[in-house]
């Protein structure tokens, strides 16, 4: 016999109230108009108005029932309900009506599950309704049935608020033992986690989320949790990095910067792409035998340790004009711009140089092994063919596609004492077999950079000179030793090598802006007074000038680039290392090919939308170059304490702060004015002791000076 539902319950109808979170049955003793005299299943008796009621009653029970028969009768309900409600598929329910209604009593929603829904039945249902918060919501006398978005976001609040309580104990716990365990031995296994992590499916979500924050500290997703498993340990921006490193998840000295920019290591990025890069080196193969021999007998000047050689160089003095001819690798002539691969190697922007160790922009299988300049090597170029007066004037500049064969791969070392003025320096360095050879070339380049040097500072230029220290890391038994040293000195080199691809640069500029082909232009459009051109390298010359001077930008415009002194500067000479040289190259090739119906080069619409990605990617991987070997020389300084005093030059100087050069190690550092004597000045030799050093924020600090 069904049990029949009764629409206005009076005497002896069974009705449900909710108590706490739980519906409660109860007997109707008496019924009033606006109170109601109950016998609940809890065997006590209570007065409710109807409103409190849920919105199913029945069956009728009967009335004048001793309390023993009322007892048997709730019990008896009450279990039929629990083990009907135990049967029900919420999501079943959820998956029928979502989509249909919006909101539907439980009365309706039952006659989706049954043909004959007696009030057990209904009540049953309201029940499991009442308990799946995120499928529906109980809002008398109906349930509102929630849309799949809404479902998706409350199922997930659902599991973080489950996962918090567990975090809250054995989380915490366990967070606490691995900031304990942040300084333990080396090769020393890191804190088991407990054993509630597996029960609760814990391990793999603590996991990802260290591992997020330590990319980024500020980030708001699981925010109570987070502050559940932390609470009562430092708060650090560091503090997930930190933990993380205990917890086995990332070496120690994990640079989390290039997982903040997306920037993937190593080579295994580039297995997705093997198509396009042997693509690539079959066009590189065919295209070998077909270009025009070029004979001049190149030679770069890179690193010894160099892996992607971008550029060589050939100069000849003749009747009082310089014959410059360089060679750019050019990848781009085989390039599949716009393809995967391509969008691939935008989003890495740039190689990076770091202590730990160097990160490629291009697949090896591309840049270095079809295009790097090594000596002996045919290889597709993109050369760039000037004519200079003997005064650095161009009489003739025009690029072109050849095929070259470099004759040497130098180095800067190698190359100074070819550059010394042998007659005037009576212990100059010998020259090195491989460079003698070359030693008259590179003098008359040597000419031409500084002719080309005195004209930019001439027209205005703004030049810094300051030593570049090399930072070394050796592994012992303590782990990762840092020491900073002197960079190699060999200023000519590096003068011969800057001017002459500062020239490249700005003759592909003004060619491009010549022939209305589209590139991207670094500009600095601003006015420098006269006095800041020069060669600067005291510290407080160069935090005056450098303070004065905006940062180049990124536009498709060919405008001014004040610390150059150049109407137009558009770099091409990096394309294996960089993405704005490798575009402006194809752009270029494309254009001297047009008859061979290549691609054509893009619009100026078509690159200017590109410009925002391109420029983006570019800022991030310069702040990844910048940032890394200052968390190295933080170490360093870290490693040595903080009752060391170091030799600086004041920079700077105000009211509040100021601010020391390490001119040595590349560093400035900054102290409170109180902390100096009252007639410091910029350019004063001071001696510093440094502390507070947090080498994961950058941090560092003067301790205490005195007068050198």
């Amino acid at each position: 016999m069904t049990a029949a539902k009764v629409h206005f319950p009076s005497e002896g109808c069974l009705v449900e109230f909710m108590q706490g979170n739980s519906p409660v049955p109860a007997l109707v003793l008496e019924a009033r108009n606006d109170r109601l005299r109950l016998y609940s299943i809890a065997k006590r008796e209570l007065a409710l108005p109807p409103s409190r009621l849920l919105p199913w009653s029945g069956p009728f029970l009967g009335t004048g029932l001793s309390r023993q028969r009322m007892d048997e009768a709730l019990e008896e309900h009450r279990a039929l309900r629990e083990a009907a409600a135990a049967g029900i598929s919420v999501l079943e329910l959820w998956e029928l009506a979502q989509g249909e209604v919006s909101r539907a009593s439980a009365e309706w929603l039952a006659g989706l599950l049954w043909t004959e829904a007696d009030i057990d039945r209904e009540a049953a249902l309201g029940h499991a309704l009442l308990s799946a918060k995120a499928f529906f919501r109980f809002s008398p006398p109906d349930f509102e049935v929630f849309d799949r978005a809404t479902v998706e976001k409350r199922l997930a609040e659902a599991e973080s608020n489950r996962l918090r309580e567990v975090a809250a104990a054995a989380g915490s716990r366990f967070f606490h033992k691995l900031w304990e365990a942040r300084n333990r031995k080396r090769g020393e296994a890191p804190p088991e986690p407990p054993e509630e992590f597996a029960a609760a499916g814990l391990g793999d979500r603590l996991k990802a989320m260290l591992l997020a924050r330590a990319v980024e500290p500020e980030q708001t997703d699981n925010a109570a949790l987070w502050k559940a498993l932390v609470k009562g340990l430092p708060d650090l921006p560091y503090l997930a990095l930190t933990l993380a490193e205990s917890w086995g998840l990332v070496p120690e000295h994990y640079n989390f910067l290039l997982d903040r920019i997306d920037f993937e290591r190593g080579e295994d990025w580039a297995r997705d792409f093997a198509g396009e890069c042997a693509e690539a080196a079959r066009a590189a193969e065919l295209l070998v035998g077909r270009l025009e021999p070029d004979n001049t007998p190149y030679v770069s000047v890179d690193a010894a340790d160099a892996a992607d050689r971008d550029d060589a160089l050939h100069v000849e003095l003749k009747d009082g004009v310089f014959l410059l001819r360089v060679a750019l690798a050019c990848p781009a002539v085989v390039w599949p711009f716009g393809g995967p691969l391509d969008k691939a190697v935008q989003k890495r922007a740039s190689s990076l140089y770091l202590p730990e160790g160097d990160e490629h922009m291009l697949p090896s299988a591309v840049g270095r092994a079809l295009f790097s300049l090594d000596e002996g090597l045919p290889r597709p170029a993109l050369v760039f063919a000037l004519r200079l007066s003997g005064q650095g004037e161009i009489l003739h500049a025009a690029p072109e596609l050849r095929l070259v064969r470099p004759a040497a791969n130098l180095d800067p070392e190698g190359c100074e004492p070819a550059l010394a003025d042998r007659e005037q320096e009576e212990n100059a360095a010998p020259l090195t077999a491989k460079a003698a050879p070359h030693a008259p070339m590179l003098r008359d380049a040597l000419a031409l950079a500084r002719v080309l040097r005195r004209a930019r500072l001439a027209a205005g230029a703004v030049i810094t000179e300051r030593p570049d220290p090399e930072v070394l890391l050796t592994e012992d038994e303590d782990g990762v030793r840092v020491d900073i040293v002197p960079g190699p000195h060999t200023p000519s080199a590096h003068m011969l090598v800057e001017e002459v691809m500062v020239l490249c640069n700005s003759t592909a500029a003004v060619w491009g802006r010549e022939h209305a082909v589209p590139l991207f232009y670094r500009t600095q459009n601003v006015a420098l007074p006269r006095e800041f051109a020069g060669i600067w390298s005291e510290p407080q010359d160069l935090a005056r000038v450098i303070r004065s001077l905006p940062p180049a930008t990124l536009e498709c415009e060919a405008r001014r680039h004040a610390g150059l002194a150049l109407d137009a500067y558009a770099t091409v000479t990096s394309p294996l290392r960089r993405y704005t040289d490798l575009f402006n190259q194809g752009q270029i090739i494309r254009a001297l090919l047009r008859e061979q119906h290549l691609t054509p080069p893009l619009s100026r619409e078509e690159t200017l939308a590109l410009l925002p990605l391109i420029s983006a990617r570019a800022d991030a991987a310069g702040q990844v170059q910048r940032w890394r070997p200052r968390y190295w020389k933080l170490l360093f300084f870290r490693r040595h304490g903080d009752k060391k005093w170091w030799d600086a030059v004041v920079a700077e100087e105000n009211e509040n702060f100021v601010v020391a050069a390490l001119p040595w190690a590349q560093l400035t550092v900054r102290g409170r004015r109180r902390q100096f004597d009252e007639k410091i000045y910029p350019g004063m030799r001071i001696k510093v002791r440094l502390g507070k050093i947090i080498p994961l924020t950058g941090e560092i600090q003067i301790l205490e000076s005195a007068e050198a």
